[in-house]
This record gives C-alpha cells, sequence and structure tokens, in this order.
C-alpha cells in the first residue's frame, strides 16, 4: 500500500496542472443571465449570454425547485422557420463534452409545454419535450471538434417556443472517450449513474475535474432506474482509489457502490432514443477489505453478448489489487430502449457481485455540414454587413434549416446553389473565394455599395444568373463572362465598368443589361467611330486624289490647246506621237490621258457620219483606227456645229477601247 501511495502522489504532480489548465478552458453559458458571476457551489464561473447572442427574449422563472443562479432565467425564441445559434470556439479534433440543459419553469399561461429539436453543426442532437416544469432535462455529446469552432442550435418548434438554459463547453484529456468510429459518430450521453451515492444531489465539478454530472442511484425519477434486486446494499469507503485509467472517473463516485448479498445486481434503465447501437463503461473497485479465503466473482447476465458475458471479472485480479478502479468496456453493442442490465455471482464466489459506476452513450450518426469552402465565403460575406439580422443567422446555412439568403443542394455534403443579397447595406470588394463555389447558379448582388474589380469567377460553369447591378463596380469587363457556358443573364448597370464588352454577351445567348456605365458605353461607341473615321479618311484621300488627278489633266489638255494654236504642224505631228504611244500600250494604263488630234478622229469616223448612241454630254460616234482598232468617240456638240468640239471617254459595250 506504501508504495501504491507513492505512486499516487507522484502522479497527482503530473495531472494536477493539466486539471487546471482545463478549468481555464471551460465555457459556462447562462442563457438569459442578466450578468456574470461565480457559481458559490462550484467555484466555476458564468457569464451572460447578452453579449453572445442577439436573437431571443431573457425570461425570469418564477418559483422552482432549484437554488442555482443559472437556473433563474432561460432565454426563449420565437416560433418561426428559423434556427438559433450559440458558437463555441473550439480545437481542432480534441474531444469536448457539449452540454445544454433546459428548465422551463412555471409561467402558469401556456397551453402546451414545448417540443422542439437541438442541433450540433448539421447533426440532430436531439428532440427536447418537456413534460416536468420544474425538471432540468440535460443533453450532453462527447464529440471531437471538426473545426475551430461547434455551433449549438434550437429549431422547429412543434408546440411551444425553444429555449435554452444553460449551454458548457468542457474539454477532455488525453484519449478519454476515444472509439474507432469517432469520424462519423458522436457519442450521444444517455446514462451516467454513482451507485452507493450517499445522497440524491448529482456529483459533479470540482469532484469531477471534467466536470462530468454523474447521478445518484437515489434519484429514481419516473421511467428511469428502477427494478432494484432484494439483497442489494450499498457500502463506502474513504480510502483513496486508484482511477488513474483511461476515463479517470472521480474518486468520489469510486468510494461509493452497491453489493449483491444475494448473488445478484440487477436495475432498469428507460434509454432515450434507443433501440440503438452503443458504448457502454462499467466502473469496478474493490472497496471492501476480503478476508484470505475469499472471493468476488461475478459476470455479466443481462443482456447477454458472448463475447463480454462469458468473460469473469475478478476486481482484485483484473485491477491488480484492492482500492484500484477497473473499467472493463463494450464498446459496440445494441441496447434496447427499456434496458435491464445484471451482474451475477459465479459458483465459486463467496461474495456478491460489486457496481461502482455504469456510463452508457449512443453512436450518433454525424450529418456532413455544408461544403468547407462554401462556408468560409459566407461566413466573410457576413462580415461585410456586420450589423444586419440576416448576417447573425448561426449555425450551418443549409441544415436543418436554410439561411434566409441561401439555397442548398441535397447532396452530401450539401453544397450552396443560391446567393441573395440584393440591398443589403454590402460593403468593401466581392470575395475572389465565391470561385470555388463551383454549384453556384444564382448570385444576386444588386443594390449594394460594392466596390473594385470583379474577381476571377471563371470556376462558375454552372452559373445561370448573375446581378451586379447598382453598385459602384470598376475595372475591365473580364472576358471570362462571355465563357460561362450556363449563364442565361447578367445584369451590370450602373457601375463604373470599362470595355471592351466580351462578344458572346452580344450575342443574343445572355439577358445583357449594361447601360450606365459611360466607360464601358464609350468604349464601344469609340469603336464605331474609329470605324466611320477610317471610311471617312479613305472617301476624303479618294477624291483629293480625283481632283489632284483632274487638275493635272486640265493643265495637260490647255497646254495641248495652247501648242495646237501656235504651231498646226507640231501639234498634228504630236498627235501622231500620241497615237504612237497608244499603239505602244500607254493607254491601257488605268488612270493616264493622252492627246489625239482632231484630223486622226475626223479620219477614223468618217467625219463622224456614223452615230451609234448618246452619253452624258453628248453623242457617241463609231470608228475605226488605221490599225483595225474599233474605237468610240464622244463629243460635247453636234458636228455639224462650228462650234470648237472637245472631247471625253465613254464606255461602251465591247469596243477594245475608248476615247
Amino acid at each position: 500500500m506504501g508504495l501504491c501511495s507513492a505512486h499516487l502522489a507522484v502522479i497527482s504532480l503530473f495531472i494536477v496542472p493539466c486539471v487546471l489548465s482545463q478549468v481555464t478552458e471551460f465555457v459556462s453559458i447562462d442563457c438569459g443571465g442578466s450578468s456574470n458571476y461565480t457559481d458559490p457551489k462550484t467555484g466555476l464561473g458564468w457569464v451572460s449570454d447578452s453579449e453572445i447572442i442577439k436573437q431571443g427574449k431573457p425570461v425570469t422563472l418564477g418559483s422552482t425547485n432549484w437554488n442555482s443562479m443559472q437556473y433563474r432565467r432561460r432565454r426563449y425564441f420565437p416560433t418561426d422557420n428559423k434556427k438559433y445559434c450559440y458558437r463555441l470556439s473550439t480545437k481542432e479534433r480534441r474531444r469536448y463534452i457539449v452540454r445544454a440543459t433546459f428548465l422551463y419553469g412555471s409561467l402558469g399561461s401556456e397551453e402546451a409545454y414545448p417540443k422542439f429539436q437541438l442541433y450540433l453543426d448539421a447533426t440532430k442532437w436531439a428532440t427536447v419535450t418537456i413534460q416536468e416544469v420544474s425538471r432540468v432535462y440535460v443533453e450532453e455529446l462527447v464529440v471531437r471538434a471538426t473545426s475551430s469552432y461547434v455551433d449549438v442550435c434550437v429549431c422547429c418548434a412543434i408546440t411551444g417556443s425553444p429555449f435554452m438554459s444553460t449551454l458548457e463547453l468542457r474539454p477532455l484529456n488525453l484519449s478519454m472517450y476515444a472509439t474507432d468510429y469517432e469520424d462519423s459518430f458522436f457519442l450521444k450521453v444517455a446514462a451516467r449513474v454513482n451507485f452507493g451515492a450517499p445522497s440524491m444531489d448529482a456529483l459533479r465539478y470540482p469532484d469531477d475535474p471534467y466536470d462530468r454530472i454523474w447521478e445518484s442511484d437515489i434519484n429514481k425519477r419516473p421511467n428511469y432506474l428502477v427494478g432494484v434486486a432484494p439483497g442489494t446494499t450499498r457500502i463506502n469507503t474513504t480510502k483513496n482509489i486508484n482511477t488513474l485509467t483511461r476515463e479517470y472517473p472521480p474518486m468520489k463516485v469510486m468510494q461509493t457502490a452497491v453489493v449483491g448479498t444475494q448473488g445478484l445486481i440487477s436495475y432498469r434503465l428507460n434509454l432515450e432514443d434507443f433501440p440503438a447501437n452503443a458504448r457502454a463503461y462499467a466502473y469496478f473497485a474493490e472497496i471492501e477489505d476480503l478476508g484470505a479465503n475469499e472471493t468476488r466473482k461475478f459476470k455479466l447476465v443481462q443482456p447477454y453478448f458472448p463475447d463480454y458475458s462469458n468473460a469473469v471479472v475478478n476486481i482484485a485480479e483484473n485491477a491488480n489489487g484492492s482500492f484500484t478502479l477497473y473499467e472493463p468496456s463494450y464498446m459496440n453493442v445494441t441496447l434496447d430502449f427499456v434496458l435491464t442490465f445484471s451482474f451475477g455471482k459465479t459458483k465459486d464466489s463467496t461474495r456478491g457481485p460489486l457496481l461502482s459506476a455504469i456510463e452508457i452513450s449512443k453512436y450518433l450518426q454525424i450529418s456532413l455540414k455544408t461544403d468547407r469552402n462554401d462556408v468560409s465565403v459566407l461566413d466573410a460575406i457576413r462580415l461585410m454587413s456586420p450589423d444586419s439580422d440576416w448576417a447573425n443567422e448561426g449555425g450551418d446555412p443549409c441544415i436543418p434549416i436554410l439561411w434566409s439568403w441561401v439555397n442548398c443542394s441535397s447532396t452530401s455534403p450539401p453544397r450552396v446553389t443560391k446567393i441573395v443579397l440584393s440591398r443589403k447595406n454590402l460593403m468593401g470588394e466581392i470575395l475572389p473565394g465565391i470561385n470555388s463555389m463551383e454549384a453556384l447558379t444564382e448570385l444576386w448582388l444588386d443594390g449594394n455599395g460594392l466596390t473594385g474589380n470583379l474577381p476571377d469567377m471563371s470556376k462558375l460553369v454552372n452559373l445561370k444568373i448573375m446581378h451586379l447591378e447598382n453598385n459602384q463596380l470598376s475595372g475591365l469587363l473580364p472576358p471570362y463572362l462571355g465563357h460561362l457556358p450556363n449563364l442565361q443573364e447578367l445584369f451590370i448597370e450602373n457601375n463604373s465598368f470599362r470595355g471592351p464588352i466580351p462578344s458572346a454577351l452580344l450575342k443574343g445567348k445572355v439577358l445583357f443589361k449594361y447601360s450606365n456605365n459611360p466607360e464601358l458605353q464609350n468604349e464601344a461607341q469609340r469603336k464605331h467611330f474609329r470605324l466611320i473615321l477610317g471610311l471617312s479618311i479613305a472617301a476624303v484621300t479618294f477624291l483629293l486624289l480625283l481632283v489632284g488627278g483632274s487638275l493635272v489633266l486640265l493643265y495637260a489638255l490647255r497646254k495641248t490647246k495652247r501648242a495646237d494654236k501656235g504651231d498646226p504642224t507640231g501639234a498634228k505631228k504630236k498627235g501622231l506621237a500620241a497615237y504612237s504611244a497608244v499603239r505602244g500600250g500607254y493607254l491601257l494604263d488605268e488612270g493616264v490621258a493622252y492627246f489625239i488630234s482632231l484630223p486622226v478622229l475626223e479620219e477614223a469616223t468618217d467625219n463622224f457620219s456614223k452615230r451609234v448612241g448618246r452619253g452624258s454630254f453628248g453623242s457617241v460616234y463609231y470608228g475605226r483606227m488605221k490599225d483595225g482598232k474599233e474605237v468610240a468617240v464622244k463629243i460635247t456638240a453636234d458636228p455639224s456645229s462650228h462650234l470648237n468640239r472637245q472631247f471625253v471617254t465613254e464606255e461602251l459595250g465591247s469596243f477594245d477601247w475608248i476615247l
């Protein structure tokens, strides 16, 4: 015994600082409380929820049988289609006890007691049904946190109004309550009983450093712990019990026990939400001094499980001595709603079975929360208008009730498919993280104070509708908008976007409204203006060339006429030279003017004797040059006139060339 005590002292030096650090991490919320305080019974600090949650109203209870300060008030919530949530900070992958309690009290005017649902994150935790106004209903989960917080929510009232009295978070140590199934299941505590308790009072902190609630076996409330076997007696000790094993039950629990003096211990429990698969623990410690020839051996008689019931419990042997904890576990057993359990002594045992405590927890299937990336974006959006009612909706955005401004898919995990925040006083820039919400089909952010450029949203391949009008957005209109395969409706008017507009948006595939974006409209106008300007410059250039060419031709004609008047012989030679130039092929160059003398043309047309038609400004005559080439000649006056004749070219049918 001396060696054992020394060992205990050394271990205590190690565990006490750890327990003290646990206590500093306790979270104790008085729902509806008016101020913070220290509970004189436990020494634990409690905080009012007035700064934690904005919804609901506190109610002061009438007279109850409870003197605890935390049960003087409660917070009740409206009976509507919303959920009301408390967020508790956690450390990822650490195990916690999360506990909610409900004391209705007596107000005297209700037609029906409340019945509503309790959720942890997306998992339905319990249906809270109030049947006694002065009873504290306790719901407790053992969870391994999957993120930096958990949300505890009430909702979905069937009768009355949802409410809550207290909410507590208790961190656990080491591998306490570890199971092989904790990735998929929480442990919902169905029973935790202290057998042989000295009074009806429950045992908790500071006697249990982890503040578990161990209910007294004397507290035989209706339909809970009944059916005690004949010969059951209560024993206790003041000696220290070595409890430093896996689950660390409090020493005071292990210092009491019940013994079946007639060879049997038997009880009946009603287990809420059963039948179900469960994890059960039995706690034994030999606290009687047995004689040299005395033994205590027994087996689990009911319920019968082949893997467990055939094992013999010999406390002193299994626990390596008296006053030492032995805690056989039943890690996955199926239990009924009405559980009758019993231990019976073996034939070679001189003493009846002994039991100090039990814990029974239901495996509660964890429901998948909404996609983590989606939730992160929604949480960041809420910070863009933190004082708005919609921004203070809590819990999972999709389960069990949708936030008022989102729609979600029915997939597992759920994905956010629609965000509707039109005219919700959003300030700041659209978050780049929205590009990770691939399931989004509708995005309504119109009528807010959004600024900055549009982020990359090219991964939103399911997006059908996007409304961004009436904000203060700016920058280039991203090309990806024209390539979103399912986009049907895009409104961006009354912003300050710049172009060019993606061509796909202008082809009728998308209902596209972009008016009152001055820079975007001006860009389109400049593009149209540049086209008109280019055509205009080309036309003016052509006209200038035409006028310049005409002036050169007119100058050449006038010079030639002056030469004819001064030297007829020379003129004739020039005419022949010109004709010769035509024979050389120069007349065939477009846009080049040549001179042929009148005598040559008179000879070719037989003095203009064969008129073949009229052109614009005069008659056209047929002729044939000396080399046989056919020509057409147009003159500006009748050939019989004695006026000076002027010639201009005219296109005429199939003639090879025209003068």
